[in-house]
């Protein structure tokens, strides 16, 4: 059984690994290593690359042609899960320099003053420190035109942290410019990109992206409930989990405990763990899980 199980997970590793490498975007063109902003007005795009950095491969940069409009901008790093309707540095475990205004974003749509604005000619750079790959956070740092601009951790979690770019306005246009792929994930690195789904028994709107669980329910009322629930349950061997909150939403409806294994219950009996979302009324809340 154990051979049958393993077999089954190394399926689900090639499986992931197929996945990861495919680049996404939204209303952009992407041309070779050129992007244009291709979407109607008001609408965000966004391009995430289709291998996260790693510590041979760990950084990349953007080289503004147009600054087209409004230079609205942003170039950095995010989850694999990254939804395309957000730039990067406003979804959970994301984080990015904006253009138009110099500021840095970091899992929020608020930024905070970070650098100089960028305009055509400019190139923006982001990579993440290697020492930092065997223990997080990853130490992302930003950079203009070669020069160090400045950095903040950011939490690291499977498959890693993917370079993206978003652009907002008529006219944007840029150049990327990615590192090199690294070593064959065939050849080593295939657990990088487990995606931990065969460690729930349960999701009800709830995403999963490595470790780290999103509310992605429509957090209306007090049934809008989401519900991750492990698959086995706590024992003498492994008798205790925590949590870290990335992102509490508006209101940080966020509850850790036991719950039955036999159906959904707002408050159930003490079994196997559970997580609850109660009725969230931000998708954006997430967070980390850990095991012991």
């Amino acid at each position: 059984m154990d051979d049958l199980n393993l077999h089954f997970r190394f399926l689900n590793w090639r499986r992931r690994i197929r996945e990861i490498r495919e680049e996404r975007a939204r209303h952009i063109l992407v041309d070779g290593d050129t992007l244009s902003y291709r979407g109607p007005s008001g609408e965000v795009g966004c391009y995430v690359a289709p291998r996260p950095l790693t510590r041979d491969s760990n950084y990349f940069e953007v080289s503004i042609v147009d600054s087209g409009v409004r230079g609205t901008i942003a170039v950095g790093l995010v989850p694999h899960c990254h939804s395309l309707e957000h730039p990067p540095g406003w979804g959970p475990g994301s984080v990015a320099y904006h253009a138009d205004d110099g500021k840095l974003y970091s899992g929020r749509a608020k930024g905070r003053q970070f650098g100089s604005k960028c305009s055509s000619g400019d190139r923006i750079g982001c990579g993440v420190e290697r020492g930092s790959f065997g223990a997080p956070p990853a130490q992302v740092f930003f950079t203009k035109n070669g020069q160090r601009v400045g950095g903040l951790g950011v939490p690291l979690s499977p498959p890693g942290l993917f370079p993206a770019v978003g652009l907002h306005s008529l006219g944007e246009e840029v150049r990327l410019h990615l590192p090199p792929p690294g070593p064959s994930e065939d050849e080593g690195g295939a657990m990088l990109v487990d995606s931990l789904e065969e460690e729930w028994g349960r999701l009800h709107d709830v995403r999963l992206c490595g470790s780290v669980l999103e509310y992605v329910g429509k957090g209306k009322s007090i049934v809008d409930v989401g519900l991750a629930q492990a698959r086995r349950p706590l024992s003498p061997r492994s008798h205790y989990f925590e949590l870290e909150i990335l992102d509490p939403g508006e209101k940080c409806y966020i509850a850790l405990g036991g719950g039955c294994p036999h159906g959904l219950s707002l408050f159930p009996p003490l079994s196997p763990f559970s997580l609850f979302f109660l009725s969230l009324p931000s998708p954006s809340s997430s967070f980390h899980l850990s095991q012991a």
